[in-house]
């Protein structure tokens, strides 16, 4: 969902370097989704954009389009909260990268679709120095591998600003993401960085997908 202001005034460009880059370590997901609401309406023209890393702790989320019917099917103990990202559901849990986006489109001279884009190859590019081949779909955004979705992608756009972001399955427990169709779609199989050989854990592989994020900025 795109909520756009009727008129605004163009900023300066800042470049990718000057992102301000938060590791908030393991965060609650319904406090870290309201501090992204209050900083994107309390953002001014010259505001910086941020970058939050994190994990949250297991917590399945339903964006604005989320149907029922791809609700758990188990009764797993793990809350759903119905968020204002764009998409359908997912699970977040220990052991995933979680990547926030926090910055002013316009001013970056970017839309929705080529961020999503950005998103989707800073995933890859990380995936690739393993020697972990992986791709985006255009009908479906996120990451795959051989199939198997390794990353999810959402975003909420606030009169040109977005917040949310990736979400980058590493080393968790992924019997959550059977209880639901993944992304809306039923029987989407789902992997991570781990079963496909790659050692490093969560920390180091969510500092490389900030580097590469940053690389693709404009």
């Amino acid at each position: 969902m795109t909520e756009v202001a009727a008129h605004s005034r163009p900023s300066p460009h800042i470049p990718a370097a000057d992102v301000r880059v938060r590791r908030l370590g393991r965060a609650e997901y319904e406090p870290t989704w309201h501090a992204m609401q209050e900083f994107t309406a309390q953002r001014g023209a010259d505001s910086a954009d941020e970058l939050w890393l994190l994990e949250h702790p297991a917590v399945y989320t339903l964006g604005v389009a989320g149907r029922s019917e791809h609700l758990p099917r188990v009764a797993n103990g793990i809350p759903v909260v119905r968020t204002d990202r764009g998409g359908q559901i997912t699970y977040h849990g220990p052991g995933q990268v979680v990547l926030y986006l926090l910055l002013d489109l316009r001013r970056r001279g970017l839309s929705v679709r080529p961020l999503v884009r950005i998103m989707e190859q800073a995933v890859i590019d990380v995936l690739a120095a393993y020697g972990v081949p992986a791709a985006g779909r255009n009908e479906a955004p996120g990451v795959y591998v051989d199939g198997a979705k390794i990353a999810a992608l959402g975003l909420r756009i606030r009169n040109h600003c977005c917040y949310h972001g990736i979400a980058f399955n590493i080393d968790m427990d992924l019997a959550p993401f059977h209880a639901i169709d993944p992304c809306g779609y039923s029987g989407l199989a789902v992997t991570q960085a781990r079963d496909l050989g790659v050692a490093d854990g969560p920390e180091l592989l969510g500092e490389k997908l900030v580097r590469h994020l940053l690389d693709r900025l404009p």
